[in-house]
């Protein structure tokens, strides 16, 4: 696994120094093997971390991998692309559709988080979004509350509850959580009332 690693590592940092090498990536994810393609994903990612402006220009190549097969191409991608939404909002705005699907994968946890993530992100961003991002989320809580990747999503909406949220979005969103409020245990009482202060 190590030299995966590895191997990933020096792509990544070859993409970052080398323009042509950046999009022979981009262009993997639509047309190399599953593996290639779960390879570039995970290398962009790196990139995405590193230095996401470099990426700005490959936000369709990565809103296009959303609909590859495997897993780990979507959630790589996903990741990259709530990175890059403080870059350029308005282009991973074209990702809502992809990310809706990928928020109801009922193989992968990983899958499911990383699109909680995204949406998490974008909605923040403006009211007009947190109102279009709003219905996946809540059905998001209502579907995963409980399951193993809910503590993490729960990060990701204690992140949504401080961004720009239209009234409407503030107020169900705050009633969705007052119940794990009220009655809820540890970190999910404590992140919950987070969220319905923030949301205050």
């Amino acid at each position: 696994m190590s030299d995966r690693n590895e191997e990933v590592k020096k792509l990544a940092q070859e993409a970052m120094q080398d323009e042509k090498k950046l999009a022979e990536l981009g262009e993997t994810l639509s047309v190399g093997s599953r593996r290639d393609r779960q390879q570039a994903a995970s290398a962009l990612s790196l990139v995405a971390k590193s230095e996401p402006t470099l990426l700005v220009p490959f936000i369709d190549n990565l809103i296009d991998a959303l609909n590859r097969p495997e897993a780990q191409t979507r959630w790589e991608c996903l990741e990259a692309l709530a990175i890059l939404v403080d870059y350029d909002a308005r282009s991973c705005n074209k990702a809502i559709p992809e990310a809706e699907t990928s928020l109801f994968d009922e193989e992968s946890g990983p899958v499911r988080l990383a699109a909680m993530r995204f949406l998490c992100k974008l909605g923040a961003t403006t009211e007009n979004r947190s109102e279009k991002v709003w219905p996946l989320v809540d059905e998001g809580i209502q579907c995963y509350h409980g399951d193993l990747e809910f503590g993490d999503m729960l990060l990701a909406l204690v992140e949504f509850s401080n961004g720009k949220l239209s009234d409407s979005v503030k107020q169900e969103f705050s009633a969705r959580m007052a119940f794990d409020a009220a009655n809820g245990k540890g970190t999910l009482k404590r992140r919950a009332q987070q969220i319905i202060d923030n949301l205050a």
